[in-house]
């Protein structure tokens, strides 16, 4: 199965493990369950997020998204993280309502359903692991998964406490638990998309490290005006002046290559554009002297 195969089966599973959920927590009057069943809506999100990025990957640039589609994942990471931040938001202040109020969940029902939910975490997490080598989207559904089935085993002790000791108060305690786990990993994606938004460096990569590798290289004597920054989970980009010593465009062309194979390999980076300058130049005007001009035949003839 390919890996859009199986990110389609994951978020088709996912998605009736929220329904399931939702269903047993009016069933069982449980906040805690209602809350796993937004955590796993978070995992929806996910995979559905890893879907796009999959899916907008393969999409050409145009002439008005010259970078492509790539960010269309990101701002829809935005708008549905709000959206799940809200309603963990309300049900965590529903959860310190219920601790001074007069409710029992059904603990059984709980156990249950968060039990079918688990089983089914179980069944996803196979699945995807499968893909997870070669996808960065893939790992991190995977680990919201992961997180999910943690969420499901807490509900499931709590829901066997519950019937076994009638202690209603643990089902407010274990929604709370669960909503801290979403927020931790709201946390996260909102962060990250609003650092792809914001152009910054991306995660794990420092800006001195890429500019001293590039400094190594042969033929360059300095780097400088350097920045990286994310397009989307499709890639990473790079642009920099390059000061050279003067010389021929296509020896300079050669060093361009030569970037562009150690930033790929060793930074993960995919899309490079680089400003060459030349020690003969003036220090106050940077003339790119090795910029290649696109004339015709006969502005050739006339400099000949």
């Amino acid at each position: 199965m390919t890996t859009r195969g199986r990110l389609a089966l994951a978020l088709l599973l996912v998605s009736l493990v929220a329904a399931i959920e939702f269903w047993g927590s009016v069933r069982s009057g449980s906040l805690a369950l209602l809350t796993d069943a937004v955590h796993v809506c978070m995992d929806v999100l996910t995979l559905a997020i890893a879907m796009i990025a999959l899916i907008g990957s393969r999409r050409p640039a145009t002439q008005r998204k010259t970078f492509g589609y790539g960010r269309v994942e990101i701002l829809g990471a935005l708008l549905s993280g709000s959206v799940l931040l809200t309603v963990t938001g309300f049900i965590a202040f529903q959860a310190v309502q219920r601790f001074h109020s007069a409710y029992h969940p059904a603990g059984v029902v709980m156990t249950i359903v968060a039990a079918v939910g688990l089983a089914m975490n179980a069944a996803v997490g196979a699945l995807l692991v499968h893909g997870s080598h070669d996808n960065l989207n893939v790992r991190t559904a995977l680990f919201h998964v992961a997180g999910d089935a943690l969420g499901a085993l807490a509900v499931i002790i709590g829901g066997a406490a519950i019937a076994l000791t009638g202690a209603a108060w643990i089902d407010p305690a274990l929604s709370l638990f669960v909503a801290a786990i979403i927020v931790a990993g709201m946390y996260h994606v909102l962060g990250e998309a609003a650092d792809v938004l914001l152009e910054g460096v991306p995660r794990g990569l420092h800006v001195e490290d890429v500019r001293a590798s590039m400094a190594c290289l042969p033929g360059i004597l300095a780097v400088h005006d350097l920045h990286v920054w994310t397009i989307g989970s499709a890639g990473r980009a790079l642009s920099a002046h390059v000061l050279v010593e003067d010389r021929r465009v296509s020896e300079a062309t050669h060093i361009l290559r030569e970037v562009d194979a150690m930033v790929r390999a060793k930074f993960g980076i995919s899309h490079v554009t680089l400003q060459f300058e030349c020690e003969n130049c003036a220090a106050d005007e940077r003339v790119v002297c090795t910029q290649p001009l696109r004339t015709d035949r006969g502005s050739q003839s006339k400099r000949a």
